[in-house]
């Protein structure tokens, strides 16, 4: 049986989280959509996450402190993290911090899937 890898998808914009899966399901992933970071962390999708799209600034946690959550348990999962807000201190410390790619919003499809396709490959 050949499964999907799932992406998680965290970000607090409503409309992201409605059309970012969709985006996804046509690439051929299976989608799960989280509005904060706290929601992914007490869900039990995570240890199930092959690759998070991550959004930078949310209230609350933000995607970098995620992502530094995630490393404090030891959980190894490839992020491509996405902002509206660039800032080249926050992405060269994202991607020094292990992160496989920082999209800036709007970004093309081929962008997402070729960070995607990066990141699949080095689970």
């Amino acid at each position: 049986m050949i499964t999907k890898s799932l992406v998680s998808v965290v970000d607090d914009d409503e409309s992201v989280r409605e059309s970012l899966p969709d985006l996804l399901r046509e690439f051929g992933f299976a989608v799960q959509a989280f509005s904060s970071a706290e929601e992914f962390l007490a869900s039990d999708w995570m240890d199930r996450t092959d690759c998070l799209v991550l959004d930078v600034v949310m209230p609350g946690m933000t995607g970098p402190g995620l992502q530094q959550e995630l490393k404090r348990r030891r959980l190894s999962i490839p992020i491509v993290f996405m902002t509206a807000h660039e800032n080249e201190a926050i992405r060269s410390r994202a991607l020094a911090d292990g992160a496989v790619d920082c999209l800036s919003k709007p970004f093309s499809q081929t962008a997402l899937l070729d960070a995607l396709n990066v990141a699949l490959l080095a689970t």
